[in-house]
C-alpha cells in the first residue's frame, strides 16, 4: 500500500496552483518597488510629514470605502475575472508613472491622480486575490496552498525591498535633486512589466467550478456579508480588535518608517533595509509554523495575543535606533513573530466562511488592514509633526502591548481555536 502522497508536492503537480503560484510571486516582488517607491516620490515632492499622511490616506480612502463592494463583486462575478481586469489596470497606470518620473514631470497632483486609481484598482483585487486560492485548489490542499503562497509572498517582500535600495542607491532616489529620480522611474516601470506577466500567469489558471450569489444590489450583498461575520461572535471580536490595532500600528509605521529613513539613515536605501528585514523575519517565522504544525501557546488565540504582545514591546525602541542594523534586528524579530501566525489565521478565515460570503468576507479582512490603516495615517503624520520619533514608536508599541493584554482579560480572543472546515456559526 502506497503511503499518501505529501501536500505539498500534489501541489506542485497542480497547474493551476504552479501558474497561481509564479504569477503571485511576480506580482509581489513588483509590488514592493512600488510600495517603497512611492512614499518616497511624495516625501521628496513635498518635504512634509503631514502631506506624506494625507498622500497615504488619499491613497487609502477610495480602497477602504469600495474594498467591501469589491468583495461583492468578486462574489458576483468570480475572482478570477475581477482580478484579471485589475491587472490591466495596474499595468497602464504604472506604465504612466514610470514615464512621467523618468522624464521629470512628476508633480503632486499627478502622481496623487494616479495613486488614486491604483488605490481604486485595489479595493477590487484585494478581495479578488485573497479570494482566489480557494476556488483554484482541493480543499484538503488549503492550508499547505496558503502556506506556499505566504511562504513566497515573504520572499519577495525580503528580495523586494533589498533589490529596490540597491536600484536607488545606484541609480537614484531624488535625495540629490528632482533630477536624480531614475531610480524611482525604474521601480514604477518594474512593477508594471510584473502585473503585466502576472496577468497572462493567471489566463492560465482554470479554477473550479464557479457558483455566483445570488443577484441583488450590491449595498444589499454588501450588508449580507457583514451581518453574516457580525452573527459570528468569534469573528466579530477578532475583526474589531485587529480594526483597533490597524490604526494606530498600520498608520503610524506607513509615517514614521520613511520618516526614520529620511531623517535618521540612510535614505530609501534604508527604507529597503528595514522592510527587507521585515520580510526576512516573515518568511522564518512561516517556516516556523510550518515546523511547529498546530503547536500553540494554549491554542490560536491565546498564540496570537501573546506574539501582538511582545511586538508591542519591541515596537518601543524602534524609535531610538541610530544605524539601520539595528531597526533590521526589530523588524525582524517582528516579523518573525508576525509570519509565525499569518498563514494560521488566514486559513481560519477561509475554512469558517462558506465559500459564497468568502469575498465580501476577505475583503472585510484586507479592509481592515489596507483600509483602515492608511486612513490613521493622516492623525500619524499630524502627530509626527508635533512629536519625536521615539514618542511616536513608544506609543504605537505600548498601545499593541496594552490593546492585546485586555483583549486576553475582556475578550473570547483567548478561546479562538483553529477552525474545522465549514463552520461559520
Amino acid at each position: 500500500m502506497q503511503d499518501a502522497p505529501n501536500p505539498r508536492t500534489a501541489l506542485l503537480r497542480d497547474r493551476n496552483f504552479t501558474w497561481l503560484m509564479s504569477g503571485g510571486a511576480i506580482s509581489a516582488l513588483g509590488d514592493q518597488f512600488s510600495q517603497i517607491a512611492l512614499p518616497w516620490l511624495v516625501l521628496k515632492l513635498t518635504g512634509d510629514a503631514v502631506a506624506l499622511g494625507m498622500a497615504v490616506a488619499l491613497m487609502g480612502i477610495p480602497r477602504a470605502i469600495l474594498i467591501l463592494f469589491g468583495g461583492a463583486l468578486v462574489d458576483r462575478h468570480s475572482p478570477k475575472r475581477i482580478l484579471m481586469l485589475t491587472k490591466h489596470v495596474n499595468t497602464v497606470l504604472l506604465a504612466v508613472l514610470a514615464l512621467l518620473v523618468y522624464t521629470g514631470k512628476a508633480h503632486l497632483p499627478v502622481v496623487l491622480a494616479l495613486a488614486l486609481g491604483l488605490s481604486l484598482a485595489s479595493a477590487f483585487s484585494i478581495p479578488a486575490g485573497t479570494s482566489m486560492l480557494p476556488h483554484a485548489v482541493a480543499p484538503q490542499h488549503l492550508q499547505a496552498a496558503n502556506g506556499m503562497m505566504m511562504g513566497i509572498r515573504q520572499i519577495m517582500m525580503l528580495a523586494g525591498p533589498l533589490l529596490a535600495g540597491l536600484l536607488f542607491a545606484l541609480a537614484g532616489d531624488g535625495s540629490d535633486g528632482p533630477e536624480h529620480m531614475r531610480g524611482l522611474a525604474l521601480a514604477f516601470g518594474l512593477d508594471c512589466v510584473s502585473f503585466a506577466v502576472s496577468a497572462w500567469t493567471l489566463a492560465k489558471v482554470q479554477p473550479r467550478p464557479f457558483a455566483p450569489a445570488a443577484r441583488q444590489p450590491v449595498l444589499k450583498s454588501v450588508a449580507d456579508g457583514l451581518a453574516a461575520v457580525w452573527r459570528d461572535t468569534m469573528m466579530r471580536t477578532c475583526f474589531i480588535y485587529w480594526g483597533l490595532c490597524a490604526c494606530v500600528i498600520g498608520g503610524v509605521m506607513q509615517v514614521a518608517l520613511p520618516l526614520l529613513a529620511s531623517s535618521r539613515l540612510h535614505g530609501a536605501s534604508a527604507l529597503g533595509l528595514l522592510m527587507g528585514a521585515h520580510g526576512a523575519g516573515a518568511l522564518l517565522g512561516m517556516a516556523a509554523s510550518g515546523i511547529a504544525g498546530k503547536r500553540r501557546a494554549g491554542n490560536l488565540g491565546m498564540t496570537l495575543l501573546l506574539i501582538d504582545g511582545i511586538a508591542g514591546v519591541l515596537l518601543v525602541p524602534l524609535g531610538m535606533i541610530t544605524a539601520s542594523w539595528q531597526g533590521m534586528l526589530i523588524n525582524v524579530a517582528i516579523g518573525v513573530l508576525g509570519g509565525f501566525v499569518q498563514v494560521a489565521v488566514f486559513t481560519w478565515i477561509q475554512q469558517r466562511v462558506p465559500r459564497e460570503l468568502l469575498g465580501r468576507t476577505m475583503s472585510l479582512f484586507m479592509f481592515i488592514f489596507m483600509g483602515l490603516a492608511p486612513l490613521a495615517a493622516v492623525a500619524a503624520g499630524w502627530i509626527a509633526s508635533r512629536v519625536t520619533l521615539a514618542t511616536l514608536f513608544g506609543g504605537a508599541g505600548l498601545f499593541l502591548a496594552g490593546a492585546a493584554l485586555l483583549a486576553w482579560m475582556f475578550t473570547p480572543m483567548r478561546a479562538l481555536r483553529d477552525a474545522p472546515a465549514g463552520t461559520m456559526v
